[in-house]
C-alpha cells in the first residue's frame, strides 16, 4: 500500500505521513537501496512517496539521528557512508542489549507475541533453498525486531533497532562476499522457540552468540 494509499483508508494526519515516510526510507537506506554517498531529493522523494515536502524533512530529520542520512549545508542531504570500522564498537553494544532483550522477551512476552514467535519460526524452518539474500536479510529484520516488541521496554526497542539498522547496512556491504546467510537466519529459529517457552537462560545465551557470529561472519568476509 502507497503512503497516499494509506491515507485516504486510514485518514492518517501530517504527523503519520512523517512516520511513514521515515519508516520506508529508512528502510531502502539501511537495505543499501539507497546507496551509500547518495544524494537525497526531498522533492522527488515526497512525489514517489505521494507526501509533501515537509513530512519528509521531518522524516530525515530522524534519519540524520539514526546515523543514516548526513546534511551539509548548501550542498544537501546525503546517504551516510558504510564504515566498516564502526563494526566492534556496534557489535559491543549489541553483545549487551541483544541478550538483555531475548531475556526481558522470555519473561514478559504476551501469550499473542508468544504464538507470533513459534509462528515465525516455524516459518523460518520452512524456508527451503535457493533463497535470496537480501529477502533473507529482511527476515532477520523482521526477527528481531519482534524480538524487541516482545521485551516490551520501548527505550530498549528504540536503542536496538537503531544498531541492528547500522549491522544491517554492513551486512548489506558485504553480502556477495558471504557464500549464504541462511544459516544465520535459520540460527533464528531456536531463539524465537526459547523466547516463546520462557527460557530465559537460554535466550539470552542464543542471543550473543548470533551477534558475535554475525561480527565473525562479517570479518572473515573482510
Amino acid at each position: 500500500m502507497t503512503i497516499t494509499a494509506h491515507a485516504e483508508t486510514a485518514g492518517a494526519s501530517a504527523a503519520s505521513f512523517a512516520e511513514q515516510a521515515y519508516l520506508t526510507v529508512r528502510d531502502r537506506l539501511i537495505m543499501l537501496e539507497i546507496k551509500p554517498g547518495d544524494p537525497i531529493n526531498d522533492t522527488a522523494l515526497a512525489a514517489e512517496l505521494g507526501v509533501g515536502r515537509t513530512p519528509v524533512r521531518e522524516a530525515l530529520k530522524r534519519l540524520e539521528v539514526d546515523h543514516l542520512v548526513v546534511s551539509y549545508p548548501r550542498r544537501g542531504t546525503f546517504a551516510t557512508i558504510v564504515d566498516i570500522t564502526e563494526l566492534a564498537d556496534v557489535s559491543e553494544i549489541r553483545e549487551q542489549l541483544e541478550p538483555l532483550a531475548a531475556r526481558r522477551a522470555a519473561r514478559d512476552a504476551s501469550p499473542a507475541i508468544r504464538a507470533k514467535l513459534r509462528e515465525t519460526a516455524d516459518r523460518i524452518e520452512s524456508l527451503s533453498e535457493p533463497l535470496d539474500q537480501r529477502e533473507l536479510m529482511r527476515y532477520d529484520i523482521t526477527v528481531h525486531r519482534l524480538i524487541y516488541e516482545a521485551a516490551g521496554n520501548p527505550h530498549l526497542t528504540d536503542t536496538l533497532i537503531r544498531y541492528d539498522n547500522l549491522a544491517t547496512r554492513i551486512w548489506c556491504l558485504v553480502l556477495d562476499k558471504v557464500p549464504s546467510v541462511a544459516g544465520h537466519v535459520k540460527e533464528h529459529a531456536d531463539l524465537l522457540r526459547a523466547i516463546a517457552d520462557g527460557d530465559e537462560e537460554a535466550a539470552g545465551r542464543m542471543a550473543l552468540e548470533h551477534v558475535t557470529s554475525f561480527e565473525t561472519t562479517i570479518r572473515q568476509a573482510l
